[in-house]
């Protein structure tokens, strides 16, 4: 096979691959928009598995070639492909499912892949907030919720309704924490008051006092 036959050959297979994946994405948003969360994470994740680790040049042979995507936090020049973006949305919608299963680390972890793809997904970064606030880490959903309020504005309503949710959900874990402390104290002073009423007569009883040792 000649290096043109076997260029032609990869592009096909690349072509296939992500018109798959585009197929296997769009049938997992169905899903889950009809409230099939299982079947819409299977069909994303399939997708995944077809996007994942593809060549850039056999991309660029298709058609697909890098682009600009803004620069990122340490100064350097972003590129990204239609399959950055693609594979984007997909980790950001896979959060969204996670939420819906109140899988609270697995919708951190995937909205985190999205942002890695691009920063300024402030659907991820809404993700991000709400599932670290379930998780107990208030400060930490805070400050990614505030972010979004600093980067979109237009956002600022829907994002205060989450951190009043969330600091509701906060205030009522930190009552109840303090509430069982208080319980466990009580118990514990009882216990020990228990015991000194059944050691004392016993001692007394039995006539014998012991002798402190300096």
């Amino acid at each position: 096979m000649s290096d043109l036959e076997a260029g032609v050959t990869s592009s096909s297979a690349t072509e296939l691959k992500v018109a798959t994946a585009k197929q296997k994405k769009d049938a997992a948003d169905q899903a889950f928009k009809l409230g099939n969360v299982k079947d819409a994470l299977k069909a994303y994740h399939e997708a995944l598995m077809f996007l994942l680790g593809l060549d850039k040049n056999a991309l660029q042979s298709i058609g697909m070639a890098s682009k600009p995507a803004g620069t990122s936090a340490e100064g350097k020049e972003k590129e990204k492909t239609e399959v950055d973006e693609i594979v984007e949305k997909i980790y950001a919608n896979m959060s969204a499912c996670h939420l819906k299963n109140q899988n609270w680390r697995r919708a951190q972890e995937t909205a985190e892949k999205a942002l890695a793809k691009n920063e300024s997904n402030y659907k991820a970064m809404f993700r991000k907030g709400k599932a670290l606030g379930e998780q107990g880490f208030f400060e930490k959903a805070l400050k990614v919720l505030e972010d979004i309020k600093t980067k979109n504005p237009s956002d600022t309503e829907l994002v205060d309704q989450e951190i009043a949710r969330l600091r509701a959900i906060d205030n009522e874990r930190e009552r109840v924490h303090k509430q069982k402390m208080k319980g466990f104290l009580n118990k514990a002073e009882k216990k020990g008051a228990s015991l000194s009423d059944d050691v004392e007569p016993a001692a007394i009883k039995s006539g014998f006092i012991e002798e402190v040792k300096e």
